[in-house]
């Protein structure tokens, strides 16, 4: 772990590639370059939970209650998650009325999921994990104002909706764009803003933020993003390319940024530009 302050951006080394995940196959946490399903539009309704509105509705799936998504928080817990706040953020939820009902019942495994267009929604114990450190910060974990970077399906600005005042959230990929939109519209959150464009360079006109989370792995972060970042803020990013690792940033001072490497992970690579 290095603590030690430096100028940004970084060129970071690799670590050790992915685990797999204990579902009866091999599934790669956070790799969206394999089995990628076709995405299809579906729309959703919601049951009640706390700071989400409800629809009139609810897909029903035998392997989608309320009791299977407890357990996934109990398993997330078990893996060392301890924000209370984050792990009622995560049960709140429910993750699989953000993807194709081909794969509801599988919405609670701890493993990243396709949501088409070759990108995939986080595995429940990443999502944790990284918004988690993002509230370790030096405000007691007041978090007024988050950036998302790569909305996907929109169900970890759900999560985070929870647990800030609010929260923006960037996607590049028009189509998942318009699907986290369609997922996201019958829950009626009002503290989400979800923007179509480069999220590499971040949201300068709602800067700064208490706090960035990147869904995306780039061989460094964005000096953009880290020029927007509050003095105390936390940005939480994987970093590297066929290697990757899970990074904490910390803005310190005006031009100063301290680095801690956290663990190995496995995303979808940091792109420029939309699509």
């Amino acid at each position: 772990m290095n603590d030690k302050p430096r100028r940004f951006p970084l060129s970071l080394s690799s670590v050790v590639e992915q685990t797999k995940a204990a579902t009866g196959k091999a599934v790669t946490p956070q790799t969206a370059t394999r089995n990628v399903a076709r995405h299809g539009s579906v729309q959703h309704g919601h049951t009640p939970v706390a700071g989400i509105s409800p629809a009139a509705s609810e897909r029903t799936t035998p392997l989608v209650s309320e009791a299977v998504r407890k357990a996934m928080v109990v398993r997330v817990a078990s893996q060392g998650v301890r924000d209370a706040k984050v792990l009622a953020a995560m049960e709140a939820v429910q993750r699989h009325l953000f993807m194709e009902p081909a794969l509801a019942s599988q919405a609670y495994i701890d493993a990243s999921l396709p949501i088409g267009h070759h990108q995939t929604i986080s595995q429940p114990y990443i999502v944790a994990r990284m918004i988690e450190v993002m509230r370790a910060n030096r405000n007691g974990g007041v978090m007024k104002r988050v950036l998302e970077i790569g909305t996907g399906c929109g169900y970890q600005a759900a999560v985070l909706s929870l647990v800030a005042d609010e929260v923006y959230s960037i996607e590049r990929i028009k189509p998942l764009h318009e699907l986290a939109k369609t997922n996201l519209r019958p829950m009626r959150i009002a503290n989400i803003r979800l923007h179509y464009g480069d999220g590499m360079l971040g949201l300068p006109q709602a800067a700064p933020f208490d706090g960035i989370i990147l869904a995306a792995a780039g061989m460094e972060v964005p000096q953009a993003l880290l020029d927007q970042l509050s003095i105390g803020g936390r940005l939480v990013a994987p970093v590297g390319a066929r290697h990757q690792v899970l990074h904490l940033i910390e803005r310190v001072g005006k031009t100063e940024w301290v680095d801690t490497t956290l663990e190995d992970c496995h995303f979808v690579p940091l792109r420029p530009g939309t699509m």
